[in-house]
């Protein structure tokens, strides 16, 4: 449904992106995980036409992608990273508005639908500015569902929302999963990853270092970890392939601040790149 062909991005002197391939099939839910500043949004904002690429090409559905191509756009929703919302409009009057853009029929019983959906049927008549960062969040991915795209396209989509409502944003994305629409996720979150994508692209500095599901990327690694302090007082770890194989090299340490747990992704990104997803 998306590929991605030999794709490179340069701001002057500084390059945000660094010859990426990548493909997504339909109906998977793609996650991208990496840091601040690793080149997710810069990669979202080609992939949705928003940027033109300094080299490569993406291509969705077969066809090539650029500002100009309304076709590709008109089966596409966009959650993007900061507020598209109109905050002089109602809950209800944003999504009319994007309603006739896309010229849905039956709109109103598409809207009030969407509004049951994301629950905020009791709010439409609020005014958006005075919704909460949580609510804001989930009346955006209703404006994106509005189309009822094939693609789906989240670009940080609970960044900076308390965990209840990060939570609630996790059961309408489960959902969409479950829906088979092919769901491209950008996040800096690792349980985020984790627990909604069937597959996981890891990008630090604009390349792409691992690409498997969580599952794989964490058996490549060992499934268990021994988490210590070293004898400089800084923590180390080892991976292991069994449970067994953890606790014999943890009885040899001779610091009792030790901890046997499986392996996460975090672990994996930490291992691959050296530092933390923050």
């Amino acid at each position: 449904m998306i590929e991605i062909k030999d794709l490179s991005k340069k701001f002057n002197n500084f390059t945000a992106v660094n010859n990426i391939d990548l493909v997504i099939k339909s109906g998977e839910f793609m996650g991208v995980l990496g840091p601040n500043g690793a080149g997710k949004t810069t990669t979202i904002k080609i992939i949705t036409g928003l940027l033109k690429p300094t080299a490569g090409n993406v291509y969705i559905n077969g066809s090539l992608m650029n500002r100009n191509n309304k076709e590709i756009k008109g089966i596409m929703g966009i959650v993007p990273q900061y507020s598209n919302l109109d905050k002089e409009l109602t809950v209800y009057e944003n999504l009319v508005f994007a309603a006739k853009l896309f010229r849905v029929e039956n709109y109103r019983n598409k809207i009030d639908e969407l509004l049951d959906f994301v629950e905020l049927s009791d709010f439409k008549d609020r005014m958006t500015g005075n919704l909460s960062g949580g609510m804001a969040r989930r009346l955006t991915i209703a404006k994106a569902l509005i189309n009822d795209p094939d693609i789906i396209i989240l670009d940080e989509p609970t960044v900076g929302i308390d965990i209840n409502g990060r939570r609630k944003i996790w059961d309408i994305l489960k959902y969409l999963k479950s829906r088979n629409k092919t769901v491209l996720l950008t996040t800096h979150y690792i349980e985020e990853a984790e627990y909604l994508c069937s597959r996981v692209c890891l990008i630090d500095k604009g390349v792409i270092i691992q690409d498997s599901t969580p599952e794989n990327l964490k058996e490549q690694l060992g499934a268990y970890t021994v988490e210590y302090f070293d004898a400089e007082l800084k923590t180390a770890y080892k991976f292991f392939d069994s449970k067994q194989k953890a606790l014999d090299y943890s009885a040899g340490i001779k610091s009792s601040n030790y901890t046997v747990r499986e392996t996460t992704l975090e672990d994996v990104f930490y291992n691959y790149t050296n530092r933390k997803v923050v």
